[in-house]
């Protein structure tokens, strides 16, 4: 059984649940293959999205919808693509596919490892005008008698002919009126009673059978048209996720769709505490930006309450620049960048996806010449599969075909540097009114020229020396992570380059990752609060340092405890009282046996983000005046996470502060602390540490009468005490009440 250290893992009563995306291991981003068949998109997810590290898919809705038969321009019939958000069952028979592609799709995206989002028109079924008919799964309705047979729903289903609504037309007409907007007919679309018992439970039920076939989350459809308490109830009602794809308890993210841009009594901010919330204010800073109607400087400090939603911080947040609604001028409409300002469009991508806010979706389309054409068809409506160039893009014509945005070189490489990117934060910030540039910690670096604007500046890229490849060009091979010597950035010792961009090319970018360069990956060191960028050194390959390392170097703890539900584990530590003189019991006040610590994890684990909060030293005395409570419970020193070797677990500690993590190799109930030290008040580099249970009350380590340790590092301690020994700069593991210890470089 999975071990959890916060409420999160607990049922559905764990409200954050709902904002986790269960992406697997590192991935941190989505794709809307809109309108795409059942099977293109299974194949996409084997042969592109997989292999280049896409997080997940949003596929059009799949539930049965109305059949829309209307002329074009040349008075030939087709199907607009909006017939798909009109439902009339929740048969899994749609447009793109029948019941066993969809499950066979679902399928092989996970065993890809990626994930399916479905969209879900949940707030009402077709529109008023249909009258009688069948929809794409044969099931008949008649909307004059609100009858929808293959759900079945009847009059007592509907708001408007049960008198809820209160507008003549029984659409909305006024949307400062909350009532109408949640009890109304969006657009003459069939609103229904989602406070009803039988309603919740049907929808339920078409929830739940997606999620045993193993989909990951909901996009809600028109939610700023239900009630956030119905919202909330039918969210509570579902499943749990399929474990063959997902960890035991995992909950499906919902991602709700809540046009609020200001000035309306119906806000963002009252659905995100069940749930994400769709941005419709950050896709339009950020087409402002790169559309050349603002400066890229004002970026700097970009994100809730600057640029994007004031009520929206990161892990409230479904972030975009355009969505199948907007980029039609429907669904909340602006001045928005789409694939048809291709460069700007680009640069606005790469922006969202280089800025850590939200969690970021990007648009993949179709060409249209009206606001309601549906996708490429044959002339048996039958959608046309997209095929590939041989540069691997969308084969179409000028005004007809799959655009595929997310195939784009620009846009596919910058989904891997995110992914490089973890949870680093923005740093070294240099820009001007057309120009920017940021590091993510010293991971990743990017830098951006808007509207042909030149780059030609030496600045401090964060990262370690090396040679790296710019992903931006077209000879960077993101198979290989490999580069030839004309698409490579110089990073000089102390971080900094020649940034050169020459306002030129179609893709005015320029980003580099230490996973990608001529050598192979390039290891990213540390440093504490306000130290520069350290070079990396290379560690001894066994024994005692001859002298303490002179700065904060990252350093890595992890304890092999196995634990139950409830159950957390910290480490107290330092140096000795017999072996060092100057010691009390008040780490803040010049604690000579105290190590100074800065904690690197991040990530939505509120417990754990409360615990570090003002845990400034490894010490012996527990918690420090100002370290942060959980719920009151105090912390019993430096507290640490859960951790698994399974990269397919739901939670991740690069995201959710707990999970899976790459540096864990071994398996469940390793417990970790990963931290920059300040090396210098080691003991030639050497300090010490015992693990504490709380489980009510707290259980000490025994003694420990440690020897030797194994690993790439490994070595002897310079004295003896009843304590674990780690060394600073290097990743150690224990075991709880044991004297094994292993000692590897990072």
């Amino acid at each position: 059984m999975y071990c959890c250290i916060v409420v999160l893992c607990l049922l559905a009563a764990a409200q954050a649940d709902y904002k986790n995306p269960n992406t697997a291991g590192g991935r941190s981003a989505m794709v809307h293959l809109f309108e795409w068949p059942w099977r293109s998109i299974a194949r996409e997810c084997e042969d592109f999205l997989g292999p280049n590290g896409f997080g997940g898919v949003q596929v059009s809705p799949p539930n049965e919808h109305r059949i829309i038969d209307r002329p074009d321009w040349d008075n030939n019939v087709v199907r607009p693509w909006y017939e798909s958000y009109q439902p009339i069952s929740y048969k899994l028979e749609s447009r793109r596919g029948n019941r066993a592609e969809f499950i066979d799709m679902v399928q092989r995206c996970n065993n890809a490892g990626v994930r399916i989002y479905v969209d879900a028109v949940v707030n009402h079924m077709c529109g008023e005008d249909a009258m009688t008919g069948v929809g794409s799964g044969s099931s008949p309705y008649e909307t004059q008698t609100f009858n929808f047979y293959g759900v079945p729903y009847t009059s007592p289903n509907f708001n408007v002919p049960n008198g809820n609504c209160g507008t003549g037309s029984g659409k909305i007409e006024n949307y400062g009126d909350v009532n109408q907007v949640r009890n109304c007919n969006l657009v003459g679309l069939m609103d229904l009673i989602t406070g009803d018992d039988y309603v919740r439970g049907k929808i339920v039920d078409y929830f739940n059978d997606v999620i045993d076939i193993g989909v990951a989350g909901f996009r809600v459809d028109a939610a700023k048209h239900m009630w956030p308490e119905d919202c909330q109830a039918i969210f509570d009602g579902t499943n749990n996720l399929n474990t063959a794809y997902f960890p035991e308890n995992s909950r499906a993210l919902f991602y709700q769709e809540v046009i609020d841009k200001g000035g309306e009594p119906v806000t963002a901010g009252q659905y995100k505490d069940f749930g994400r919330v769709t941005d419709f204010i950050y896709g339009g800073t950020v087409s402002a930006a790169f559309g050349g109607r603002m400066s890229l400087n004002d970026l700097q400090n970009f994100g809730s309450g600057n640029g994007a939603h004031h009520n929206l911080y990161d892990n409230d947040a479904l972030v975009f620049v355009d969505n199948h609604d907007n980029q039609r001028g429907h669904g909340g409409g602006g001045s928005l960048l789409t694939f048809n300002q291709a460069d700007d469009y680009k640069l606005a991508i790469a922006f969202m996806l280089s800025w850590p806010h939200g969690f970021p979706r990007i648009m993949s389309s179709y060409k249209f010449d009206q606001d309601w054409t549906g996708p490429p068809a044959d002339n048996d409506w039958n959608t046309v599969e997209p095929t590939f160039n041989a540069d691997g893009s969308c084969v179409s014509t000028d005004s007809y075909g799959w655009v595929c945005e997310h195939r784009w070189r620009g846009i596919k490489n910058m989904v891997e540097w995110r992914n490089q990117a973890g949870t680093e934060p923005v740093e070294n910030f240099w820009g001007d009114y057309s120009r920017l540039a940021f590091s993510r910690g010293n991971r990743a670096f990017i830098a951006i020229g808007r509207g042909g604007s030149s780059i030609n500046e030496r600045l401090q890229t964060g990262l370690p020396s090396g040679e790296y490849c710019n992903m931006a060009v077209v000879d960077y091979d993101s198979s290989a992570k490999s580069c030839t010597g004309h698409s490579t950035v110089i990073v000089d010792s102390s971080g900094y380059a020649d940034i050169s961009i020459s306002g030129n090319g179609a893709d005015n970018l320029l980003f580099i990752h230490v996973g990608a360069s001529k050598d192979g990956p390039i290891v990213a060191p540390t440093s504490g609060p306000g130290e520069p960028t350290l070079v990396p050194t290379q560690g001894p390959t066994g024994g005692p340092q001859p002298t303490s390392p002179a700065g904060w170097e990252r350093t890595v703890i992890f304890i092999y405890k196995p634990t139950s539900n409830g159950q957390d584990v910290f480490v107290r530590g330092g140096i000795d009282h017999s072996k060092r003189s100057g010691c009390s019991n008040n780490a803040d006040s010049n604690n000579n046996c105290a190590m100074p610590i800065t904690h690197r994890i991040g990530g939505g684990n509120s417990k754990f983000n409360d615990w570090k909060s003002g845990d400034d030293f490894l010490d012996w005395y527990g918690a420090e005046s100002d370290q942060g409570k959980n719920q009151g419970q105090s912390a019993e020193g430096t507290p640490l996470v859960w951790t698994t070797n399974d990269a397919g677990y739901q939670h991740k500690v690069d995201t959710d502060g707990y999970g899976y993590t790459s540096l864990n190799v071994w398996g469940e109930h390793y417990w970790m602390l990963d931290m920059n030290m300040d090396c210098s008040k080691t003991e030639e580099g050497w300090f010490e540490l015992k693990g504490i249970l709380k489980s009510g009350g707290a259980e000490w380590e025994s003694d420990r009468n440690q020897g030797s340790c194994s690993g790439s590092a490994g070595g002897s301690a310079p004295y003896s005490t009843g304590n674990h020994f780690a060394r600073c700069g290097y990743l150690n593991k224990f075991s709880f009440n044991s004297n094994d210890c292993q000692i590897d470089n990072l």
